[in-house]
C-alpha cells in the first residue's frame, strides 16, 4: 500500500493512507500486510528540535496478524530542524524510528494500541515513535565549538583572542580535589 496525506488529516480518524484497513488480516492469524506511505507532517514538536510542518514522514511497516491482536514493525522516518544548542546556528538531521507495536481490539497490556476491528489508526504510533526520536539538546555537528563565553564570536566560524584558560573561582575546589587525585607529572 503506499499512499500520501496529512498527519493531522488521520488523527480525525478519516480514512486515509495512516488508516490501515485489517479485516482480512484479523481472520487469518500469521498472514502479513506491507504498508509504505508518505504523509505530511504536522504539529511535531518537541522543545527546541521539530519536525516542520508539511515535510514528508516515510512509514514503512509490516503489519502481522496474531490471534490477539496485530504487531506493526518498521520504520518511521522524517526530517527535524532545530537551533544548535552551542552556537545558535541551524541545526537538523533524519530522525528514524523503529517501531514494533501491539494494536489489540481489548487490550491486555498498557503498551498497546486499541482498534475497532476494521481499521488501525497508524498515526499515533507514526507521532509517539518520532517525538521520542527528535534530539533533546540539538547540535548542528558533534564537534560544534558552540560561542565564546566572554566575546560571543562562533568559535566555529573564526578565532577569538579571549583567555579561555581563566576559569571560574567557583570551581576551585573541585579543581584543588581533582588535583589531590591526579598522579603527579614526572
Amino acid at each position: 500500500m503506499t499512499a500520501t496525506g496529512s498527519l493531522s488529516r488521520m488523527a480525525s480518524h478519516e480514512r486515509g493512507p495512516l488508516v490501515v484497513p485489517v479485516t482480512e488480516l484479523v481472520r487469518h492469524p500469521g498472514s502479513h500486510k506491507h504498508v509504505l506511505t508518505t504523509v505530511e507532517a504536522e504539529g511535531l514538536a518537541l522543545t527546541e528540535a521539530r519536525v516542520p510542518d508539511g515535510a514528508p514522514l516515510t512509514v514503512d511497516v509490516e503489519l502481522e496478524a496474531l490471534s490477539d491482536g496485530i504487531v506493526v514493525h518498521g520504520t518511521v522516518s522524517g526530517t527535524w530542524e532545530a537551533i544548535c544548542r552551542r552556537c545558535l546556528g541551524v541545526a537538523g538531521g533524519i530522525a528514524v524510528a523503529v517501531v514494533e507495536e501491539l494494536y489489540q481490539q481489548r487490550p491486555t497490556s498498557d503498551e498497546a494500541f486499541t482498534f475497532d476491528g476494521d481499521a488501525i489508526d497508524l498515526s499515533p504510533l507514526v507521532r509517539e515513535n518520532l517525538l521520542v526520536e527528535l534530539p533533546l539538546a540539538p547540535l548542528c555537528r558533534a564537534d560544534c565549538a558552540g560561542l565564546c563565553p566572554s566575546c560571543g564570536v562562533d568559535r566555529n566560524t573564526e578565532a577569538c583572542c579571549c583567555d579561555t584558560a581563566a576559569r571560574d573561582p567557583r570551581w576551585g575546589a573541585l579543581d584543588a580535589l581533582k588535583r589531590q587525585f591526579d598522579p603527579p607529572v614526572a
